[in-house]
């Protein structure tokens, strides 16, 4: 049976409402690089596992294929500006964005429901992605609601 086509999987999977996350990190050469994600997921909570799976296409999949550490910023249903700047091709992704720098350089995005602190421990290729597996080794959560990706679409806030 031959697979379905890229259209229809996108509309099949397009039914899952999920969260919106921006992915984090310092690249060898101390520049930074950012990636919105709706494909994170948590693991095992024993030990506490995460995956997040990346295009080859994009330029994290290179970066994280060398970075030892990255964070996960989870969105607040008020950020999908900041969801649809990582999401592009943008050349100043961090420029006017609130963020601070956590204890390996990382970039920690401000106002978001949590940010997950990662060590990268592993990762698979899969078709025309890796899907790249950490320990969560630290984080912060706050109060607010999420930003809901739907149908390719934002529906607007999130649950209170």
């Amino acid at each position: 049976m031959p697979d379905v086509s890229p259209d229809q999987f996108r509309v099949l999977c397009g039914r899952f409402a999920t969260g919106v996350a921006v992915i984090t990190a310092a690249g060898r050469n101390g520049s930074f690089a950012g990636m919105t994600a709706n494909s994170f997921t948590s693991v095992s909570l024993h030990p506490p596992l995460i995956s997040v799976n990346v295009a080859e296409s994009a330029e994290m999949y290179r970066v994280l294929g060398g970075a030892s550490h990255f964070v996960v910023n989870i969105l607040e249903a008020t950020q999908e500006a900041i969801s649809r700047r990582f999401a592009e091709d943008h050349p100043a992704r961090f420029e006017g964005i609130q963020f601070s720098l956590n204890d390996r350089g990382i970039p920690v995005l401000g106002g978001t429901l949590a940010t997950i602190e990662c060590e990268r421990i592993q990762w698979l290729d899969a078709g025309d992605h890796r899907i790249f597996i950490a320990r969560v080794i630290g984080g912060e959560a706050r109060e607010g609601r999420p930003l809901l990706y739907f149908r390719g679409n934002y529906p607007g806030p999130g649950p209170s």
